[in-house]
């Protein structure tokens, strides 16, 4: 049995985050696998998984779920084996600190090294990151820029769009996956829900063709058009 943990989707819900769930869900049953999504409201206790999902939201539902999940056991759950998949808010949660209402400065969980703050303009649009040799496509909207500590691992590097700062988005330990990209990211990428589902089964997983492969493919060449064709006009320039 699979299974997966939907952490407050009542607080991180943003831009449809909570089908990640799903969409590792279906692809463990398209190979025979039992999963169970296990959603964890406000109020209820924790309950154990082999990864939690945390999704995007604004700054109050962002503190509040922090707070409940430092409370929860959820950081001993984590250093216990448990793997995690972070979206945009999620991200900033598992790190060291991340802003707030007044740019003020609040304690994350400490599970990454990762410091984020205010930047000087908003992040809203397609992105695009060179992940595990693939493109990994999303869409975010954000205020953060987020530094990685010395050690921690991108998760890949930026095509289109800001990530963390322009250059990288997102990190990558051996439990995590963290990125900015809404969408929900592992229905936009296929690829990327089965090396997730691989980790964190320990299992090979037989190729499971779709409609959402041909979807990512045209996604991928609509955005890697859009690079060449702003590549060029920032040489002219």
């Amino acid at each position: 049995m699979v299974r997966i943990g939907l952490l407050y989707p009542d607080l991180l819900g943003t831009y449809g985050d909570g089908g990640n769930a799903a969409v590792l869900a279906a692809r463990a049953n398209a190979r025979d696998m039992d999963a169970k999504v296990v959603p964890v409201t406000i109020g209820e206790a924790l309950a154990p998984a082999d990864i939690y999902l945390l999704g995007g939201g604004e700054d109050g539902p962002q503190r509040l779920a922090c707070d409940l999940l430092r409370d929860a056991g959820f950081v001993e759950r984590v250093h216990d084996g448990a793997h995690v998949l972070a979206v945009c808010a999620g991200l900033q949660i598992l790190g060291t600190t991340f802003s707030i209402e007044g740019d003020a400065s609040y304690p994350g969980l400490g599970l990454v090294d990762a410091t984020t703050t205010r930047g000087p303009m908003r992040s809203v649009g397609d992105l695009a990151t060179m992940a595990s040799g693939r493109m990994m496509v999303g869409f975010e909207n954000h205020g953060g820029v987020t530094v990685l500590g010395e050690g921690v691992s991108a998760l890949g590097e930026v095509l289109v769009g800001r990530g963390n700062d322009g250059r990288v988005d997102g990190y990558r330990t051996s439990t995590m996956w963290a990125t900015y990209a809404h969408g929900p990211v592992l229905a936009q990428n296929p690829w990327l829900a089965d090396e997730v589902l691989s980790v964190v089964t320990g299992q090979e997983l037989t190729p499971w063709p779709s409609v959402a492969d041909s979807l990512y493919a045209q996604r991928c060449g609509s955005l890697s058009t859009r690079r060449s064709v702003v590549g060029r006009i920032a040489r002219r320039h």
